[in-house]
């Protein structure tokens, strides 16, 4: 098997283990308070590749650390905003689409800020998501959920977080306030990975601290718990990472941008077999055209990855 089909298996088992994620989480959160599991998760996963990253670690400058932190700093809030519409929400399945929509933000969030240039198919992919959230949220006329908000909110959030780290994982140069060129080093991924998660989980340590009760919550855990928290940890968090960090350095090409999409899909599939969820036929239509506002963000991609498939068709019916 070629590395770029090893890459494309690769990132589809990412988008299980992300959807698996999902699964964990709303069992973990059935019994305990959601930003103490949020907590605990990141702590372990985030100590788990900081383990592994221990070298790598010690050689990144201040500014390459604090870059660290402040990324993980805006993926803690978005992650709190993700498991407040996780424990609120009547819908996984919803959620996954709602939250999904971080990707179609993306590209405003770097416009906007970094005056990055879009193409067409970004603008294009707006008004179509934007759609799909109305549905979602005219089940019983314009009342959105509080489980809805959060996972709106998270998306935004997401966007920055996700413009911030690929910014900080690679190297740039910039202009400071006087004029001068500044190198901007990238952050190795290893390393950028274990210090978001550990921000992550000492963000929502402090949130659950000052907002959450403690003491009923340890009395009497049930062994299952520490089943959901590892699983979440190990398998979700820091495997999913690990596994897509090394899918994504196996090929140049772009199929594992589109792959990744797959991963609402498998989302709303797991919460129909696994908790029983059904969707409405509005929120069916809403979910459908949120998926078609990530294709139609993702059109660049696509049609390269498409190109690819018929050039290496093409080339083996030659040969």
């Amino acid at each position: 098997m070629s590395d770029a089909k090893k890459s494309d298996l690769l990132l589809v088992v990412v988008t299980l283990l992300a959807a698996m994620g999902w699964v964990f989480s709303k069992e973990a959160v059935l019994m305990m308070p959601p930003l103490m599991f949020m907590a605990a998760r990141f702590l372990l996963a985030g100590g788990v590749l900081a383990i592994i990253a221990i070298p790598a670690l010690f050689r990144l400058s201040q500014e390459q650390l604090l870059r660290s932190i402040g990324v993980g700093a805006v993926f803690g809030i978005a992650m709190t905003c993700w498991i407040m519409g996780l424990f609120h929400g009547d819908s996984m399945g919803e959620g996954a689409f709602l939250t999904s929509l971080g990707v179609v933000i993306v590209p405003i969030i770097a416009r906007i800020v970094f005056g990055e240039v879009q193409p067409m198919s970004t603008w294009m992919a707006i008004p179509i998501a934007v759609g799909g959230l109305a549905l979602l949220s005219l089940e019983n006329g314009f009342q959105p959920e509080p489980g809805q908000l959060y996972f709106v909110a998270a998306a935004c959030i997401f966007a920055l977080y996700f413009t911030l780290n690929t910014r900080a994982a690679n190297h740039r140069t910039v202009v400071d306030k006087q004029g001068q060129t500044v190198e901007k080093k990238k952050v190795p991924a290893l390393p950028l990975t274990a210090m978001a998660l550990l921000t992550v989980g000492a963000v929502t340590l402090a949130e659950s601290s000052i907002s959450e009760p403690w003491a009923p919550s340890l009395a009497n855990p049930q062994p299952m718990l520490y089943v959901w928290v590892l699983a979440s940890a190990v398998i979700a968090t820091a495997g999913r990472f690990l596994l897509q960090t090394y899918a994504q350095s196996l090929s140049v090409h772009s199929h594992g941008v589109v792959i990744l999409v797959l991963e609402p899909v498998w989302v709303a599939l797991f919460a129909t077999v696994w908790f029983g969820e059904t969707m409405s036929s509005l929120q069916l239509a809403g979910c459908g055209l949120i998926f078609a506002a990530l294709l139609v963000n993702r059109w660049n991609a696509i049609s390269r990855a498409i190109k690819g498939l018929l050039k290496v068709k093409n080339s083996s019916q030659r040969g």
